[in-house]
């Protein structure tokens, strides 16, 4: 069954994001290698086009989200922070409305700006994807590369969650002067002990054994066989009549054929996919109690988990267990010291404030808040500028030191937007983690 899209959607199409069906398989290719497949705001508004025709198609049983692969191989290294950098700073012209541009009313979630639309589409398509009913068409992300910022927004919040040896997960946004957003201060906290504040505050590289011991991914396929999975997933979500139509098929490896009769046995609804999954899910060689997590857990457990603890908390432990000669506390310390001030107690904040929410939706609202907060603020321009734009890798960032942010400065990353706030559809599932 061919995907077909109305002429009135094409002034939102790109090449950098591309739908397609097979079968009752909805695919989105994220197709921009060059970038590794970083997330732009065309991206997101083709997914927010796509999503919602797919998600009340009673036909479609499955979404399968994947990256083109370049030099190195990438699901999505994140958002196009960098446009926003430009936009914010005045130096492109990629505002969506020139009245908004002239205002140059930046941080404060008005429609027209790059450094406003770009956080309020991706939350409202992070929100759909969470949403969606999982358990009759479930989303599985091919985690085959590099994950990190915004492409955790896109797979994370799914059913499925594929990892194999490429897989290099991360959420560093506090070494550019933001925050882990697209639904972290929901799924961070809700991680075991203190891998979440952990992950959310160090920007720690994870890789696939990691990512099965914390949870995060749910599956391992080695890179190889991600092609077979892919014509296997197609299978699954064929029906009687799509066989008859194509003269039915022949599957040798008798684990899939069990798995095809199991997802036969769950039509017309149902999840089709996890018999399939676990056909070709193969962890033998991997040893996620071995992982870098595990054999830290302890350490992270007794400085991160507790989500009422200041920074200013989690540093004075570091700094004892380095001083009693811990290679763990004396890494993470050094790394906590080059990220912004600013970005690390907002960001404990919000963990800690997202703890005690009740939905995916209420998060993202919050979040939203604070993104705009970030845009009105020096250490995300310094940020990008460091890392992205002149490449110097020392960013200047103001407040300079932890006690510096006060309590107050802290508190304004969480302020009401009025009419701006942001705005999601109702829904009746508050999220599939």
């Amino acid at each position: 069954m061919a995907f077909s899209i109305s002429r009135r959607s094409l002034t939102t199409m790109t090449t950098h994001l591309l739908p397609s069906r097979s079968a009752n398989l909805g695919i989105l290719t994220l197709n921009n290698p060059k970038t590794l497949n970083a997330l732009d705001l065309e991206m997101v508004r083709v997914l927010n086009h796509v999503l919602p025709l797919w998600q009340s198609d009673p036909t479609m049983r499955t979404t399968l989200m994947l990256g083109a692969h370049g030099k190195r191989p990438a699901f999505c290294a994140g958002g196009d922070v960098k446009s926003v950098y430009m936009s914010g700073k005045g130096l492109s012209g990629v505002q969506a409305d020139d009245d908004a541009a002239a205002t140059n009313q930046h941080g404060y979630g008005q429609r027209g700006l790059l450094t406003a639309d770009f956080f309020r589409e991706e939350y409202q398509m992070n929100h759909r994807i969470a949403t969606q009913d999982h358990d009759n068409m479930p989303q599985v992300s091919i985690w085959d590369g590099v994950v990190m910022g915004g492409g955790v927004g896109l797979s994370l919040h799914g059913k499925y969650r594929v990892a194999t040896e490429n897989t290099l997960f991360a959420k560093p946004e506090t070494a550019i002067g933001l925050f882990p957003d697209v639904g972290g201060m929901w799924w961070l906290p809700r991680l075991p002990g203190g891998i979440g504040s952990y992950i959310a505050l160090t920007g720690q590289r994870l890789r696939a054994d990691d990512l099965l011991y914390a949870g995060l991914a749910t599956h391992y396929v080695p890179a190889d066989k991600i092609y077979d999975l892919r014509l296997a997933l197609v299978d699954a979500t064929k029906t009687s009549s799509d066989d008859e139509q194509e003269g039915g098929d022949d599957d040798s490896n008798p684990d899939v054929a069990d798995a095809r009769a199991e997802a036969e046995a769950e039509a017309p609804t149902g999840d089709c996919v996890a018999p399939m999954l676990m056909a070709y899910h193969d962890a033998k060689d991997l040893k996620p109690n071995e992982s870098f997590l595990a054999q830290n857990r302890a350490d992270i457990d007794a400085v991160f988990g507790c989500k009422d603890s200041k920074v200013e908390d989690i540093i004075a432990s570091l700094e004892e267990m380095s001083g009693s000669g811990s290679t763990f506390a004396a890494e993470t310390l050094e790394t906590l010291m080059k990220m912004s001030p600013t970005s690390l107690k907002v960001t404990q904040e919000g963990i800690r404030r997202g703890a005690g929410l009740s939905s995916i939706g209420e998060a993202l609202k919050m979040e939203y808040r604070m993104s705009q907060a970030f845009m009105r603020n020096h250490d995300f321009y310094e940020g990008i500028r460091a890392v992205l734009v002149d490449k110097d890798q020392s960013p200047k960032w103001k407040p300079d030191s932890l006690e510096d942010v006060t309590d107050d400065i802290v508190a304004s990353y969480f302020e009401d937007l009025g009419e701006n706030e942001l705005v999601l559809e109702s829904v009746k599932k508050t999220s599939n983690l």
